[in-house]
């Protein structure tokens, strides 16, 4: 259920969205809860989280903070949208390594599970070139419509409906990753 509607101060970018879905105080309480299930499933186990950049580099940060146990952070870049409003279907590594993760633990951290096509490659890379102990996947979305693999996560902030969102480190052609919040903008702004 949706809290009631909190106002938000009006400025150049909240002023392009069509409406807002999520507020800071509604994605920082859920981000609390996720925290704990993280933290009572990794408890007594060492383990890295894997943030792939850029768009979970704000959910990362928020949300570890608020996990009490000891970890290693990394970052790997990738990407699938390619400037537009659906995954190209491409998912290019922008990298030439992985980190090193062999027989560990590991979290990996997106902003939003959609066609599933990066979480895919990524979770298939690491299992055959890292041999990790185990992989779970925490995402801040889950867009469950337009999935086109099987990958699920393991941890969820909020299921959302087929619409292309911004704010909280999501994008459109690199802007918008800086509200502190989640909504949809206006046709006008997308080319």
């Amino acid at each position: 259920m949706m809290p009631a509607a909190v106002p938000i101060a009006t400025n150049e970018m909240t002023d392009h969205l069509e409406k807002v879905l999520l507020h800071e105080t509604t994605i920082l309480s859920r981000l609390d809860e996720m925290a704990a299930e993280i933290t009572r499933d990794f408890a007594g186990k060492e383990f890295t989280v894997i943030a792939i950049l850029h768009g979970s580099l704000i959910f990362m940060a928020d949300l570890l903070r608020r996990v009490h146990l000891p970890l290693k952070i990394e970052s790997v870049s990738i990407a699938s949208y390619h400037g537009a409003t659906e995954s190209s279907g491409l998912v290019t590594f922008n990298q030439l390594h992985l980190p090193e993760v062999k027989g560990e633990h590991v979290l990996i951290l997106d902003d939003i599970l959609d066609s599933g096509r990066t979480l895919e490659a990524i979770t298939k890379k690491l299992e055959e070139e890292c041999r990790p102990a185990s992989i779970k996947v925490c995402v801040l979305l889950d867009k469950r419509a337009s999935r086109v693999t099987d990958i699920e996560a393991d941890f969820v902030g909020f299921k959302i409906e087929d619409e292309f969102v911004v704010g909280y480190g999501l994008d459109y052609r690199g802007h918008y990753r800086n509200l502190p919040l989640i909504g949809t903008l206006r046709r006008e702004y997308i080319e």
